[in-house]
């Protein structure tokens, strides 16, 4: 798979507190990769220094460009990004909040096009179904509000995706469905994926590797079907101490350690 993103070195946080600390890692076309570690270890902040919105020092190339050398508009672009809360306060229809998607694409007062329209109506539907285009996004319950964001994520071929875990306000279901496409998109368009994410066993069936992060500082990266779930459990250890990885009708499944 060729190279996407490269950081190396990564360190970033808020006024005088640093978060990050040599944050070193690669990420590949068409690989969804899950970026774990508890609350507070700085797995937000990462992906807000990777879209542009933190200011880092070391290295972060995507395709072989610095990051901090690209202006924001070209930066959104090339980057779409999802974040916990979605930042939608106003009262708009959803799909309104999907067309916001094409804003970087657009010119100073220039509106989507029909074409445009139309496939942000079809994504939006099959993502949040049928009903939801003409609804006020306010009145949305959470779980369909994360639905229409992720639906505006996916709206253009963008070349990163990260999502900050775009899970946390589903059902199994739609969670499940969530990162099938996602896996799905990045293996047929060749886009990358990274995501912060909770939920370990989803983590272990859908994505292609792990990068475990604790207290700023990643402690290793894991092909997750390149090796033995002893091997697996070792490395989630590290995280969330003694734990069990089993395999069950091809997939990996993390338990806690009964011995403990």
């Amino acid at each position: 798979m060729a190279e996407l993103l490269r950081a190396v070195g990564l360190e970033a946080g808020y006024g005088d507190r640093r978060v990050l600390h040599g944050v070193s890692f690669r990420l590949y076309a068409g690989e969804l990769c899950a970026l774990l570690g508890s609350n507070g270890c700085g797995k937000s902040t990462l992906l807000r220094a990777l879209c542009g919105l933190l200011p880092y020092r070391g290295s972060c190339l995507l395709e072989g460009e610095e990051l901090r050398n690209l202006t924001q508009r070209q930066q959104t672009q090339r980057i779409a990004y999802l974040t916990q809360r979605g930042g939608v306060s106003l009262s708009l229809s959803a799909l309104d909040v999907v067309l916001m998607g094409y804003n970087p694409v657009l010119g100073l007062l220039e509106r989507p096009s029909r074409a445009q329209v139309e496939h942000a109506k079809h994504m939006l539907e099959e993502i949040a179904g049928p009903g939801v285009a003409g609804r006020d996004f306010a009145a949305l319950s959470e779980g369909q509000k994360q639905m229409v964001l992720f639906a505006r994520t996916l709206l253009r071929d963008t070349r990163l995706l990260l999502l900050d875990e775009p899970d946390s306000a589903l059902d199994f279901p739609n969670r499940r469905r969530m990162l099938s496409l996602l896996r799905q998109r990045a293996q047929q368009r060749g886009e990358g994926v990274l995501l912060c994410s909770h939920d370990v066993n989803l983590a272990l069936r859908y994505a292609q590797r792990l990068l475990l992060l604790k207290e700023g500082r990643l402690l290793c990266g894991v092909r997750v079907d390149a090796v033995p779930p002893a091997e697996l459990a070792e490395a989630l250890s590290q995280l969330y101490g003694p734990v069990e990885v089993l395999r069950h009708g091809g997939y990996f499944i993390m338990t806690g350690d009964e011995r403990d």
